[in-house]
């Protein structure tokens, strides 16, 4: 939960997927950096470490490149490397795969140069990445969920503060999946959408009188806005924020052994809720994702939502496991039936962030 809240300083609460991107790296002594990808065969992407500006690679490359660009701006030694890129994300689908293989190529660079960078300061330098030398304009969720999240758990951030809690998150313990839709409608967070939406809630808040929108608690404050699409921004911002500690908080009444009444429909019903506001105060939705939450629920899922920035990738079901074949029916039907490309699953259990592996 918290799509666009954290580049407006409110509350996020993601959780690490058991897969991501794996980055070997290997030191050169030619101060060149020769980028290979499993997933595009294409030739290397070869380019001189000391020739790294924003905008000089572009494509898949510019992401490892923009970390080593990234480090060496704050003072962190980046030589020559060859780094080999393999991953079991789908890209495109609104799963993080981009900050995936930023925070891998960031750990592994550090590796290997013998540098010890706090996770929280390494996030910031691949979310810099990210946003100066790729150029999109995304918040810093993606990254903190890779690199900070810990298995079984959520994470409540406030992005206002990047104070981090841990929230205990175990569905399978408790008869429960996190399943994955990918609608197989591709998203770019460097298209025009997300930064004018970035830029409305600027907007939004400096008529508000407050430095982001995340500092507002008050619901109706978004009332106050004159122009409508700036208040449905607001709106959606303020109230996301809101149920992202609301889930964070019912989570934790659940694991203390005190639960709310039927926590898990309370969840969902959150998820959903954020679903709609996405849907048609922040306007990111897509046809695929709205039809997928739809089916999801009427096949027995508790609640879903669009996951991402919006504009193509995936939806998030909370479904009872014994209902977990049925749903995936019913999607593939539906989208079937409107002859759409068929949904994609996965099994979202979550898990550790980012660590070395060999």
């Amino acid at each position: 939960m918290g799509e666009h809240t954290d580049y407006n300083k409110g509350f996020v609460l993601p959780f690490a997927l058991a897969q991501g991107v794996t980055a070997a790296v290997v030191g050169r002594p030619d101060r060149l950096l020769v980028l290979r990808s499993r997933q595009v065969p294409d030739e290397p992407v070869t380019v001189s470490v000391d020739s790294l500006a924003p905008g000089s690679v572009t494509g898949w490359a510019a992401y490892p490149a923009g970390v080593a660009w990234a480090l060496r701006a704050v003072g962190y030694p980046v030589g020559g490397a060859s780094i080999d890129i393999d991953s079991d994300l789908p890209v495109g689908a609104g799963v993080s795969s981009s900050a995936a293989l930023e925070c891998s190529v960031a750990l592994a660079l550090c590796g290997l140069g013998g540098a010890t960078v706090a996770r929280r300061d390494l996030a910031a330098i691949a979310k810099r990445a990210e946003n100066e030398f790729v150029g999109a304009p995304t918040g810093i969720i993606d990254q903190f969920a890779a690199l900070l999240c810990r298995a079984g758990h959520a994470m409540l951030l406030d992005c206002r503060t990047l104070e981090v809690s841990q929230v205990p998150f175990r569905p399978r313990r408790d008869g429960m999946a996190a399943l994955i839709v990918d609608t197989r409608v591709p998203h770019a967070l460097v298209s025009g959408e997300y930064g004018q939406r970035r830029a409305e809630c600027e907007a939004a808040a400096q008529a508000l009188g407050v430095p982001a929108l995340g500092w507002i608690a008050d619901p109706g404050a978004a009332d106050r806005l004159a122009d409508p699409v700036l208040r449905r921004r607001a709106r959606h911002v303020i109230s996301d924020s809101a149920r992202a500690r609301a889930i964070a908080s019912a989570l934790r009444d659940e694991d203390a052994g005190t639960p709310p009444p039927d926590t898990y429909r309370f969840v969902g019903e959150l998820l959903t809720e954020g679903h709609l506001s996405l849907r048609d105060d922040f306007e990111v939705s897509w046809p695929q994702a709205d039809a997928a939450v739809d089916a999801a629920i009427a096949a027995g899922a508790y609640g879903a939502k669009m996951i991402g920035g919006g504009f193509g990738g995936s939806v998030l079901a909370l479904v009872p496991a014994d209902r977990l074949d049925a749903v995936r029916a019913t999607l593939t039907d539906a989208f079937t039936r409107r002859s759409w490309k068929p949904p994609e699953f996965l099994d979202a259990i979550p898990s550790a962030a980012a660590r070395r592996i060999s």
